[in-house]
């Protein structure tokens, strides 16, 4: 869309992921074809114009320093820079960090040091700590710091990457544990990367990669925000077959993967429509919209369970103190277990906006109606 001049087109872009429950907005224009800085700079400029946009913060991704710079004096309130590194050694990389914090930004830190970018465990706890400690020698608050451990492709069919996902999600707990206040990121689709052109297994893969991380204490990471799963809706074979592989639990797991991504391809949850659901009672109806974020009958099923309510003698607000808070609690038990994210959770508080809103026109007709009379006691003494 950039490279065509559609500027209004991408905008609507990051207007959807803020709207599925996106928190930061990445921006990237690294493109042969362009030029970088001056669409940074055209770019953030039109997102300040749109509150629906600049309501959260701009993570400003280059691998040019210049346009990054360019970047951060464009854009309003606390941003993040994406990213700083030691490749080129400490005295630039402090640099770059005393630049960031002059312009008010967070930065991510790549594990990446004079000789190469770390793929293993002890080379990425090594060169996290080495960066924490100079940062902070230096006077950079922990809390602006982000380490990204480097997330590579798993199942490549290369023995030597097997173990690439579990050594990133050790790096994770063993930062939470050592390095105080820094937090988390990765560039969550870089792991799923064998199986491009397979959106249903790549999705998979990502659900199962986040639900480990999370727990391991990932607290960031870039993903597209309305092609997230729910760990507990994969297919039991599917998701013990891609368990395998994220937690490199048995030799041989990525060519089992390959196999199964043969019947997988194509069944992307967009793809697959199943009404089976809509021949459940309306309490479980409204509870799976709940889970999954499904606006389209959510009016129609709010109506059915008030007038059945309704017959049984029972207010309005019993539709919203029951099926529909038990909807809510159910995804609230998955939000913290960590089988459901944030932006999932803000659909589903989009289906409870919804229903509500239905309901409250009945709620208010009946606060305002007359009380029925008291009929007067009979009393006689005995």
């Amino acid at each position: 869309m950039i490279l065509e001049g559609r500027f209004d087109d991408a905008l609507a872009v990051a207007r959807q992921q803020v709207e599925n429950g996106a928190q930061v907005v990445d921006i990237n224009m690294d493109e042969a074809m362009l030029d970088s800085q001056a669409a940074m700079v055209r770019f953030l400029h039109l997102v300040g114009s749109e509150p629906d946009i600049c309501r959260v913060p701009l993570m400003l991704d280059s691998s040019k320093w210049e346009v990054i710079e360019a970047g951060l004096k464009c854009i309003q309130g606390k941003g993040i820079v994406n990213s700083i590194s030691m490749k080129e050694g400490e005295a630039k990389f402090l640099e770059q960090a005393r630049l960031a914090k002059r312009y008010g930004a967070a930065v991510i830190v790549m594990a990446f040091d004079e000789q190469g970018q770390a793929d293993t465990y002890e080379r990425k706890i090594g060169i996290c700590r080495r960066a924490y400690e100079v940062l902070l020698a230096d006077g950079f608050p922990a809390e602006d710091i982000i380490f990204d451990p480097n997330i590579f492709a798993i199942a490549t069919g290369i023995p030597e990457h097997d173990n690439y996902a579990v050594d990133f999600i050790n790096a994770l707990a063993w930062i939470k544990a050592n390095l105080p206040h820094a937090r988390t990121s990765g560039g969550v689709s870089n792991v799923s990367f064998s199986f491009r052109g397979n959106d249903a297994m790549r999705e998979a893969i990502h659900t199962v990669f986040l639900y480990h991380a999370v727990k391991a204490g990932l607290t960031m990471g870039i993903v597209n925000a309305g092609q997230l799963g729910v760990y507990d809706d994969l297919a039991p074979e599917l998701r013990d077959k891609v368990e395998d592989v994220v937690l490199n639990r048995r030799v041989g797991a990525g060519d089992t993967l390959i196999e199964l991504a043969t019947r997988v391809k194509g069944q992307a949850r967009e793809q697959v429509v199943d009404l089976a659901w809509r021949e459940w009672p309306v309490d479980k109806r409204l509870e799976h919209a709940m889970v999954k974020g499904i606006t389209e009958f959510v009016v129609a099923d709010t109506e059915e369970c008030r007038a059945a309510l309704f017959a049984d003698g029972k207010p309005p607000l019993s539709v919203i103190e029951g099926p529909l808070m038990q909807g809510m609690n159910v995804v609230g038990d998955l939000f913290g277990a960590g089988k459901m994210f944030l932006p999932q959770v803000v659909k589903s508080a989009r289906v409870m906006k919804q229903a509500v809103a239905h309901l409250i026109p009945y709620i208010e007709a009946e606060s305002s109606a007359p009380a029925a009379p008291r009929r007067a006691a009979s009393w006689s003494p005995r």
